[in-house]
């Protein structure tokens, strides 16, 4: 596939490309250009330019043109779950629910734009303004860098996209290099409905090239990334020399502690969620603290009930639901993770195998809180470190000594106890009977806490990150007015 240039398809301009390989098999799905400098910098040149043009368009008119999307999106959906699938690694039953969250997150950017109201200012409680009308409008950002990571390439995508390009901001998108196709095929499919050419750009390339080449442009107005927080730190520090705003949303170690008045058959169902793409997620439980009482059995019914039910497979059979990394190279660092947390004290008593991307779902019992896995070491993929503890003071301890804060959850029947840990772990979200992997659209989500990031991405806040506001005044337009009152 091509790129997405100012409206038309291109190609690298010194002819380099890159493979995009699938990762259950090897093979070779596509090829793929690597952008050059020029060709980043000509389109945020554009996106500044388009960006012009599509913030007049009218709103309930950026809304038709976005509906005008989602239909082509509903028409092409097997298409795009194939593609999801074939490029991720991902089971298709996953990939059509991915494509079917792009739908919802672009239906909710169209309703709630028409609904971000200005504010008027209380007269007379000011000396000096009695007679001024002072109001505030929302203006788009302008263009605005959307950094889309691996894992869920096209849900994450959309709630880049989505409210972005409602609110009437220009957007230039890199998704990532191990699986561009599906976001390139949007992408298409937006300027198919009738975006304003140039308002959506799709460069592709390494994160460490063409990204740092479109963070470093002054006219990119915000960068918005879901990634490690590495890539956070590195991105800051180019965005500080412009003074460029940005939301991040990074990574996290999200503990779920079980208390011994659980509900198990909800335990276990929730800890399971964790096989979920693989245990690629940003959020959802990675540490499992768990009450000694009960340890034992929770670990037995994991394992029974769960882990040994997984059914893998055809990836486009509808019956399959786990499937593999996103690369080989990423399964032999979860391989190197596990092997270091053994070699640190910890037992594997379940999985621990790796076959080429693929690796089967892990449990490792006698997990200490000393250990890199119960601290900081953010493990992605299907491994279930098991820490045990006795009082909940003790489980809260465990759960925050760490420098991450997505989200985080706690299994219990005490309600007291329940409040006391979502009011002690510092969390941007604490699910009660659930794990940090809930994420309803409407909710706040993300960051906000330690060094898991400061976007909180979500359809009832997200125009707040994509939108600035201008206070506008009327000197003395209330002057007559009040001279008759």
């Amino acid at each position: 596939m091509k790129m997405l240039i100012n409206g038309r398809q291109a190609d690298a301009a010194d002819g380099r490309t890159f493979d995009v390989i699938n990762p259950s098999t090897g093979a070779v799905l596509d090829v793929v250009p690597a952008a050059t400098k020029d060709q980043v910098a000509e389109a945020v040149a554009g996106a500044v330019e388009a960006q012009k043009k599509w913030k007049r368009v009218r709103v309930r008119d950026r809304g038709e043109i976005l509906r005008r999307f989602m239909e082509l999106v509903k028409e092409n959906r097997d298409d795009l779950a194939k593609t999801i699938t074939l490029e991720t690694g991902k089971p298709i039953f996953d990939s059509y629910g991915e494509i079917d969250s792009v739908l919802h997150t672009f239906d909710c950017s169209v309703e709630i734009v028409k609904h971000q109201y200005g504010k008027t200012m209380p007269m007379g409680i000011e000396g000096g303004y009695d007679d001024d009308l002072q109001i505030t409008v929302h203006e788009p950002l302008g263009v605005i860098a959307c950094i889309v990571p691996f894992n869920f390439p096209a849900a994450l995508w959309a709630f880049k996209a989505g409210p972005a390009l409602a609110a009437g901001n220009a957007i230039v998108v890199k998704p990532a290099s191990y699986n561009p196709l599906c976001v390139l095929k949007l992408m298409n499919l937006l300027t198919e409905a009738g975006v304003t050419p140039g308002a959506a750009q799709c460069i592709t390339g390494g994160g460490s090239t063409v990204g740092n080449w479109l963070v470093e442009n002054p006219d990119i107005a915000q960068v918005n990334l879901t990634g490690g927080v590495a890539a956070g730190k590195q991105i800051a520090k180019k965005a500080a020399e412009n003074l460029t705003d940005y939301k991040f949303e990074l990574g996290g170690n999200d503990p779920l502690i079980i208390c011994a008045d659980c509900d198990m058959d909800l335990a276990v169902n929730e800890a399971g969620d964790k096989t979920r793409n693989a245990g690629q997620c940003c959020s959802g439980a990675k540490r499992f603290i768990v009450h000694n009482s009960i340890k034992e059995e929770f670990v037995h019914r994991l394992i029974e009930e769960r882990l040994k039910t997984v059914k893998t497979g055809d990836l486009m059979d509808m019956e399959t639901d786990f499937g593999c990394l996103i690369s080989e190279e990423a399964a032999k660092e979860v391989e190197r993770q596990v092997e270091l947390t053994i070699k640190q004290g910890a037992e594997l008593v379940y999985g621990g195998h790796r076959r080429g991307a693929f690796f089967e779902p892990t449990v490792l019992v006698n997990v200490s809180p000393d250990m890199d896995i119960a601290r900081d070491m953010e493990v992605f993929g299907p491994v279930f470190p098991i820490i045990g503890f006795d009082t909940l003071d003790e489980a809260i301890e465990i759960a925050e000594q760490t420098g991450y804060g997505l989200s985080s959850g706690i299994i219990t029947e005490d309600f007291q106890d329940a409040m006391k840990a979502a009011a002690s772990m510092q969390a941007g979200m604490v699910a009660v009977n659930g794990s940090g992997g809930f994420r309803a659209q409407e909710l706040p989500f993300g960051g906000g806490k330690k060094m898991s990031g400061n976007s909180r991405e979500c359809m009832s806040s997200v125009l707040e990150e994509v939108t600035q506001e201008k206070s506008i005044i009327f000197r003395y337009a209330m002057k007559s007015y009040n001279e008759t009152v």
